[in-house]
């Protein structure tokens, strides 16, 4: 939920082993085993995270189920001067959940949800999962989006963006955003919505965990009884690539989802004549019956699919299967935003995207492209701080090592392929893997960020939470 490890405006304090165990005495006995340190068993478990990488070690994991003890951890770390991170799903890229040598406040134990289906609101806590969360909804045969993932912690996701499944129908999931309950860095717990502390809603929707621990998200619920979608993929052709990005920018705003370009892995879902080539594949989502979703379906068809898991499904069911391992394999990732309106990349750009994959050499390399546009487009982009909404395409160019002895290699590929894609720019805090003031300056253009500012000099004068694409007071 936090987002970014460096900050020049706070000083943080490396305590010594007495005086960091006297700071956190008021949590070993308000929290007993729920305050994990290096020497427990459990610790290690706690401190994973869904993308590896160098290592990184917190002090202590505060396990909190209350806002009272939201406000009790952010106090110990304010006082104290120890580093801050808050950790909900812990899917991170750049691992924003980890403090090195500080304090984690992990909100995962914070996993409640109240529907109210007849008013159209979800209340969650903090901690909740995306798949938790959709499980509960689909009960009621009502969704909000998310992004593809039910392992990703909602809150994170939301103060970030949030792009998935129905963003081109309902929005980017902090379009959804109705209000939040919000723990300050002076202890206090107040409500942001339109209506009480507007500057700070505003703030939260894209401006990340740069304000306050977000303790209870308010959702909107819409009726969803039935999508259909699954998986479609093509040999990777230039002309079919470009075919296929065409047919998905003009599609109705029903129909959200991916394309990838990769490698294809030897997984029992591909043919084995297509292991270790170049593939196209597209995971789609449109919302209502297969019926309706048949006329585009037809045209992506008609390019040639060589895999074709498409049906008419429950929402949740697009959410199936593994989130990825904790503690995966490092990742390194590099996401832009392409064009305007409809638009789609031509057959030499599509060209430049199949070379990109079939050279890596680092391990597994994916170009991931979202289309944009629709009700994204549909919001005025000062109405919240995420504004890239013009955009036809978000990009991410993405690479995975099975080791850390990759990773320079990795880094490597992962910035000549963007360079050579044309993404850079404009960023996302969701998908970034660094941290630095260019990143920040990146994903937020010059009137939002000052904008930004003035609501953290508010809300965090001393920069409390800073362990994010941090945007300074």
């Amino acid at each position: 939920m936090a987002t970014q490890e460096t900050n020049t405006s706070t000083t943080t304090t490396q305590l010594s082993p007495e005086a960091l165990d006297k700071a956190l005495a008021p949590l070993a006995a308000a929290l007993g085993d729920r305050l994990l340190t290096p020497t427990v068993d459990g610790f290690a478990e706690a401190a994973a995270v869904f993308m590896g990488g160098p290592e990184r070690t917190p002090a202590a994991i505060a396990r909190v189920r209350t806002s009272d003890e939201v406000a009790a951890v952010v106090a110990v770390a304010r006082d104290a001067g120890l580093p801050l991170a808050v950790r909900g799903g812990g899917h991170s890229y750049a691992r924003h959940g980890l403090a090195d040598g500080g304090l984690v406040l992990d909100t995962r134990l914070m996993d409640g949800i109240e529907i109210d289906a007849d008013g159209g609101v979800a209340h969650a806590q903090g901690g909740v999962l995306a798949g938790a969360y959709i499980t509960a909804a689909a009960e009621h045969g009502l969704a909000t989006g998310f992004g593809d993932t039910g392992t990703v912690g909602i809150t994170g996701l939301a103060l970030g963006g949030g792009i998935g499944f129905l963003s081109r129908l309902h929005g980017l999931t902090l379009d959804n955003l109705l209000g939040a309950e919000v723990v300050l860095a002076d202890g206090r717990v107040v409500q942001a919505d339109a209506d009480e502390n507007p500057d700070l809603y505003w703030a939260l929707r894209g401006g990340g965990g740069n304000f306050g621990v977000v303790t209870r998200l308010d959702l909107r619920l819409r009726e969803l009884p039935v999508v259909t979608g699954g998986m479609l993929g093509w040999a990777a052709d230039p002309g079919t690539l470009a075919a296929v990005l065409a047919t998905v920018a003009e599609a109705p705003a029903e129909l959200s989802g991916m394309v990838n370009v990769m490698v294809a892995p030897p997984l029992p879902m591909l043919p084995a004549e297509l292991h270790g080539k170049p593939l196209v594949m597209a995971l789609v989502c449109f919302a209502g019956p297969a019926s309706e979703a048949e006329p585009v379906l037809a045209r992506l068809r008609a390019l040639g699919t060589l895999l074709d898991s498409v049906r008419e499904i429950s929402y949740p069911e697009m959410f199936a299967g593994p989130g990825g391992p904790e503690g995966g394999a490092p990742a390194d990732a590099r996401t832009g935003f392409l064009g305007e309106g409809v638009w789609a990349p031509d057959e030499a750009w599509a060209a430049a995207v199949i070379e990109a994959v079939s050279g890596a050499s680092h391990g597994p390399a994916v170009v991931n492209l979202r289309p944009m546009g629709g009700a994204i487009a549909g919001t005025d982009t000062s109405a919240t701080a995420f504004a890239h909404r013009d955009a036809a395409w978000m990009v991410t160019v993405q690479g995975m090592t099975m080791s850390l002895d990759g990773v320079p290699a990795l880094g490597e590929w992962v910035a000549s392929a963007s360079d050579a894609l044309g993404v850079s720019g404009r960023g996302y805090v969701n998908f970034m893997t660094s941290t630095t003031p260019q990143d920040v300056r990146n994903a937020y253009p010059e009137a939002t960020l000052a904008r930004l500012r003035e609501v953290k000099r508010v809300y965090d004068p001393s920069n409390l939470f800073a362990s994010n694409h941090n945007v300074a007071p």
